[in-house]
C-alpha cells in the first residue's frame, strides 16, 4: 500500500495532464448510501469496477501514451539493454523505458538478460566493474528507488556459461563479478526468494501468487544437475500451489530472428525442455537474446520473446517488418482463460504494436512457433505447405 501511494505521487509529478486523477477515476466508483441504512437489511457487496484503459500526455508519444486496463498483477518486461562491448553508456531507449515506470505502475520488473556489455576476454576487471556500476545508475538504481522488485535472468553478455574444451568457463571473471554485484546488499533486487539456488545464475522467487524460476541460459547448454534442480523446484508444493508459473531464461527455446537462427543461439533439446515445463504447468517462458519481439506459443507453453531496449534490434525471420526496439507490459488476470495480456510499445514513438501485424508463425531451424492467437488448426493448407517447405517434419505444433 505504501508503494502504491508513492507511485501515485510520482504519477502526479510525471504528467501535467492529471495522470494521477485519471488513474484514480478509472478505478473508483460512486458511493451511494448503503442499502442497510434505508431498509435495515444487509447491504449487498458493491460491484467490481470494470478496468479501463487510459491515454495520458507524453512528450515522446504524439497521440498520447496508451496505458492498458489494470488487472490482478502487472509485469514490466525489459531485456537486452547493453550497447557495444565494454560500453558504460546506454541507448536513449533504455532511459525512456525506465522512465515509463511511474506511468505504468508495475508490480514487478522482469529482465530478460544482457544488462551489461561483456563477453569479451579483453575486458579488465576494472572495466567490468564500471559496466555494472553504470547499469546500477541507469537501470537497477531507479527500479530500487521506485520500491519495485526486479526479477532477472543473466545474459551471455553478463556472465556467459560458454566453456573451454577443458570444461572451465571461458568468462569466469565476468561470472565472478556478476555474482559479486548481485550479492552485494546495496544491490538487493527486492525479491521474495523461495530458493536462492545459485543466485544470480539460477533461483526461484514468488510475487502475488506467481511462482518464478530463473535458470542459467547464458549459453545453449544447461547442465543435467541444474535441470534436475529446475524440475524439483517446479514440482514442489509451493510452485504447484501458485496460480501461475513463469520461467525466465536468456536464450529462447526456438529461433525467431535473422542472425540468431542456428543451434548456438537457442537452448539445446528445446522440445524436451518444453515438455518439462508443460508437465509442471508452466504458463510462460520469457526469453531475450534474439533482439526481436514475438508473442508466441508452442504446444501448451506461451513463449514471450522479449524485444530489445539496447543496441542491435533484429528482424523476425521471413518477415518484411523492420527491426524495432520494444518494451512489454504483461497484465495478469487470474479469473480469465487467457490469464495474460500483452501491451508492447515501439520505443521510437511509444505506439502500441498490434499483434495482428506480426507473422502468424515463424519457422526457425529447430521448430515452428505460432503467434499466440493462432492455433495449428487455423493454419491454411498454403501456410502449412510453406512451413513444411522450410523445415520439413519440424513443422508441427
Amino acid at each position: 500500500m505504501q508503494r502504491r501511494k508513492l507511485m501515485l505521487g510520482m504519477l502526479g509529478l510525471a504528467s501535467s495532464s492529471g495522470l494521477a486523477g485519471i488513474y484514480l477515476a478509472s478505478r473508483q466508483q460512486s458511493s451511494p448510501v448503503p442499502l442497510a441504512q434505508v431498509t435495515g437489511s444487509p447491504a449487498p457487496p458493491p460491484p467490481t469496477p470494470v478496468p479501463t484503459a487510459i491515454v495520458v500526455a507524453h512528450p515522446a508519444a504524439p497521440n498520447g501514451l496508451f496505458i492498458p486496463p489494470r488487472r490482478d498483477l502487472r509485469l514490466l518486461v525489459i531485456s537486452d539493454m547493453n550497447a557495444a562491448y565494454g560500453s558504460v553508456e546506454y541507448d536513449p531507449e533504455v532511459e525512456r523505458g525506465i522512465g515509463l515506470i511511474p506511468h505504468f505502475q508495475p508490480d514487478i520488473v522482469l529482465g530478460g538478460g544482457d544488462m551489461v556489455a561483456g563477453q569479451d576476454p579483453r575486458l579488465s576487471e576494472e572495466r567490468i566493474r564500471a559496466m555494472w556500476a553504470a547499469f546500477d545508475r541507469h537501470v537497477a538504481g531507479p527500479i530500487r528507488e521506485a520500491k519495485l522488485p526486479y526479477g532477472f535472468t543473466l545474459g551471455n553478455h553478463d556472465a556467459s556459461c560458454a566453456r573451454s574444451t577443458r570444461g572451465g568457463f571461458l568468462f569466469q571473471q565476468e561470472r565472478d563479478l556478476a555474482r559479486e554485484f548481485w550479492n552485494d546488499p546495496a544491490h538487493d533486487p527486492g525479491l521474495t526468494f523461495v530458493d536462492r539456488g545459485d543466485f544470480p545464475f539460477y533461483y526461484t522467487f514468488e510475487k502475488e501468487d506467481v511462482f518464478y524460476l530463473t535458470w542459467d541460459a547464458t549459453c545453449n547448454f544447461i547442465p543435467p544437475e541444474q535441470m534436475e534442480w529446475a524440475e524439483a523446484a517446479l514440482a514442489s508444493e509451493r510452485a504447484q500451489a501458485a496460480k501461475l508459473r513463469i520461467v525466465i531464461g536468456h536464450l529462447p527455446l526456438y529461433a525467431i530472428t535473422v542472425g540468431r537462427n542456428d543451434p548456438g543461439e537457442v537452448l539445446l533439446e528445446a522440445d524436451a525442455k518444453r515438455a518439462l515445463l508443460e508437465k509442471y504447468r508452466v504458463h510462460t517462458y520469457i526469453s531475450g537474446h534474439h533482439h526481436g519481439y514475438y508473442p508466441g506459443h508452442k504446444g501448451q507453453l506461451q513463449l514471450l520473446h522479449c524485444g530489445i531496449l539496447g543496441s542491435g534490434p533484429r528482424p523476425l525471420l521471413d518477415s518484411p517488418l523492420p527491426p524495432r526496439k520494444t518494451i512489454t507490459l504483461v497484465d495478469v488476470d487470474f479469473a480469465t482463460p487467457d490469464i495474460t495480456y500483452y501491451t508492447t510499445y515501439h520505443m521510437r514513438d511509444l505506439s502500441v504494436i498490434q499483434q495482428a501485424e506480426l507473422p502468424r508463425f515463424i519457422t526457425g531451424h529447430n521448430g515452428l512457433v505460432l503467434r499466440r492467437d493462432v492455433n495449428w488448426d487455423a493454419l491454411s493448407p498454403e501456410e502449412i505447405a510453406t512451413c513444411q517447405g522450410r523445415i520439413g517434419s519440424l513443422c508441427r505444433d
